[in-house]
């Protein structure tokens, strides 16, 4: 398969403290989003890069683990991640320090070993695992199953 790109738009106004920007995906999903210094640091209306770096993340991980479950023939019926990154200070500077995914799936035949192994697997294999995993302290993971499964 040949390599695919994807492409990501941020347009910024004026210095940072008073500044403020746009961010957008090239596919439109997300358009015009606006973020600044009191969105990434406050509680300000907007984003902030390291919300959409949750987001993607969460959304990663819980592909690939329809994938490993897929492949075991345990199809999933609903998988539910939340991804909470931490943005830390360090030695004068802000660094993303770590990111805890806590996901809760539910599917016939799902029991919860199967569910904690191909969540266990799919933390370390998904590209966004990946891409961070080097430069984070820890990327940790709560698992359950969800009632009635």
């Amino acid at each position: 398969m040949a390599d695919i790109q994807r492409q990501g738009q941020a347009h910024w106004k004026g210095d940072l403290r008073t500044g403020s920007g746009t961010t957008s995906t090239s596919s439109g999903a997300l358009r015009d989003l606006p973020y600044s210094v009191p969105s990434r640091f406050e509680s300000a209306k907007g984003t902030n890069p390291e919300e959409l770096i949750a987001a993607a993340h969460a959304s990663c991980f819980s592909m690939m683990l329809a994938k490993l479950l897929g492949d075991q023939k345990k199809t999933p019926r609903d998988i539910q991640t939340k991804a909470t990154l931490t943005l830390s200070q360090r030695d004068g500077g802000w660094k993303i320090s770590k990111i805890h995914l806590e996901t809760e799936a539910s599917g016939e035949g799902l029991d919860e070993e199967t569910l904690k192994k191909a969540a266990g697997q799919a933390k370390e294999q998904c590209p966004i695992s990946v891409l961070l995993k080097p430069g984070l302290e820890a990327i940790t993971l709560d698992v359950r199953l969800k009632p009635g499964a």
